[in-house]
């Protein structure tokens, strides 16, 4: 026998007119009616529902939104606070460029009007929070262009203190530092610079050199880097001598050798052998008269030994050639 199903409800209601029950039939109007208010209902509440939902919990794409602008503003946070690193590494590079490297070499530090001007930091990181993201990435822009700016002059600020020290270098190489002869036993000097007493005239003359006594054909070198200016005897008194240009406005002179083993126009180098000891000219002994000019003046070799000698030794042949005693020349 076939199962039989749950029989449709059918409602009944009572009819004043026939005095009977007569079976209930929604006209289709009604039903449509109906459909319409449910839908209607249903749409509203949902709008409802998802403006609450939007307004207190947020859609999926704006938590989207707020989590990048999160991490937007951290990342902005991060990367100021390197950015306030490097700046101050900048600014100490340009205090040690200025206080250090070019107070080294007596040059002028480099004005901050120089360098690109440095910007309001601080009122910049207080605004930060209420710029937008194409204000916070011009912000970053404009940092990153004054550091750029910055770096810029300090490499060529750096260039010239390279500079600087190549030619502090050749000023140093070019400057007389040794003694003209092998002087470890410092006692070869016999004369000093001032006034000595002429071997010749035997009255008080200034005695514009040093005198080392060593025996003839004692090498005699280039106390620094120049070129030969004189070489041989130009009937002076100095007798076979040399005279080597050094530049930066020094000059040496070796007078009396007894042979001189360079030629004019010679670059020669600091401790290279220009002659030898002898007693040509006006010298009562072999010796080698050693003299040290800045600018045209003579002034005291003496102090000029900086290179082969300990503070000791400096002192010791400082008081020999303070000696009041009588010249070789």
């Amino acid at each position: 026998m076939p199962a039989v199903g749950p029989m449709k409800k059918i409602k009944y209601y009572y009819n004043t007119n026939s005095l009977r029950y007569e079976k209930l039939e929604t006209p289709l109007r009604v039903k449509l009616l109906r459909v319409f208010g449910f839908v209607a209902a249903a749409i509203v509440t949902a709008l409802i529902i998802s403006y609450a939902a939007f307004q207190f919990i947020g859609s999926p794409k704006e938590k989207i939104l707020q989590r990048q602008n999160r991490e937007l503003k951290d990342n902005y946070n991060d990367l100021e606070q390197d950015l306030i690193s490097i700046q101050a590494e900048m600014k100490e590079l340009e205090k040690r460029d200025n206080d250090v490297y070019r107070a080294i070499f007596e040059a002028n530090p480099i004005p901050d009007s120089a360098r690109a001007r440095e910007l309001a930091n601080k009122k910049e990181i207080e605004t930060v929070e209420s710029l937008r993201e194409h204000q916070l990435i011009a912000s970053i822009n404009a940092i990153l262009n004054n550091i750029r700016s910055r770096i810029n002059a300090q490499k060529k600020s750096y260039d010239e203190v390279d500079m600087l020290v190549r030619n502090k270098e050749k000023l140093l190489s070019h400057t007389p530092a040794i003694q003209p002869v092998s002087n470890k036993d410092l006692n070869r000097i016999a004369s000093g610079f001032g006034y000595r007493i002429d071997p010749v005239y035997k009255t008080p003359k200034l005695h514009a050199g040093l005198d080392f006594a060593a025996p003839q054909g004692t090498p005699i070198y280039a106390t620094a880097d120049g070129t030969v200016s004189l070489a041989g005897n130009s009937g002076d008194g100095y007798g076979n001598h040399v005279i080597i240009n050094h530049g930066y406005g020094y000059e040496t002179l070796y007078g009396h050798m007894v042979r001189v083993k360079t030629t004019v126009g010679k670059a020669v180098k600091r401790g290279e052998v220009i002659g030898y000891v002898g007693s040509t000219g006006k010298s009562t002994g072999p010796h080698c008269h050693y003299e040290v000019h800045k600018n045209g003046n003579k002034i005291d070799p003496i102090y000029f030994f900086y290179n082969d000698l300990s503070p000791e030794q400096f002192d010791l042949i400082l008081k020999k050639a303070a000696a009041s005693n009588q010249s070789f020349d």
